[in-house]
């Protein structure tokens, strides 16, 4: 991974397998001490389903051949795929003095910036964590806590197939729809709506 230091340590890399992340972000969090930075990882991944720890199998609605993985954030099923930003927070929450809720709150809202650099309205929402626009969802969260710290994140759909969507209800809601930034008028390349994300994220974690 590419690594942009600045108080918080920013790493970048491309199209990366789901299991390894995972494994990673494991190690990472196992191998903290107090002193070690928080990071984020923004990356993409091949076609994945990730179930969360609830995660209800019915929610797959059928077989499409893509991998299922049971992974250990919150939340239901959902799809990544190249095109759509990846987010993972890596942070020491408790030294960040921040909730679970708090940290929900700024994710969703590093999104709701983004998007309204672009004159594009969105909102999060408390009932059923994410970011929508005009009710259709464009990013999904998740998180594990882990000894203070976490890990997972928010996945934003930038310009990518939507299809493997129907196939589940995604986050859990039936006929929920989803969206992208290229479906809604941003011509923007998914390098720069990452490097955007990325200074947002950090913009909120201050406030």
């Amino acid at each position: 991974m590419q690594r942009i230091t600045s108080g918080l340590e920013i790493r970048y890399a491309a199209v990366v397998d789901y299991l390894s992340i995972w494994q990673a972000m494991k190690a990472f969090t196992a191998s903290r001490t107090q002193n070690t930075p928080d990071e984020i990882w923004l990356l993409q991944h091949w076609p994945v389903y990730t179930q969360g720890v609830a995660g209800k199998p019915e929610h797959l609605l059928y077989n499409s051949g893509i991998p299922v993985v049971r992974t250990d954030r919150g939340g239901q099923i959902t799809y990544h795929g190249p095109g759509q930003v990846i987010a993972y927070l890596l942070l020491d929450m408790r030294r960040l003095k921040l909730g679970v809720r708090d940290l929900v709150r700024k994710m969703e809202g590093a999104v709701v910036d983004l998007l309204d650099e672009y004159r594009v309205d969105a909102c999060g929402n408390e009932d059923a964590p994410g970011v929508y626009v005009g009710g259709a969802k464009i990013a999904a969260l998740g998180l594990k806590i882990k000894n203070g710290c976490c890990y997972h994140g928010l996945a934003l759909n930038v310009s990518m197939d939507l299809t493997p969507f129907m196939a589940i209800n995604p986050c859990g809601y039936t006929g929920l729809r989803v969206t992208q930034t290229s479906d809604l008028g941003i011509t923007d390349e998914l390098e720069t709506l990452q490097g955007k994300l990325a200074e947002k994220l950090k913009a909120r974690l201050k406030q």
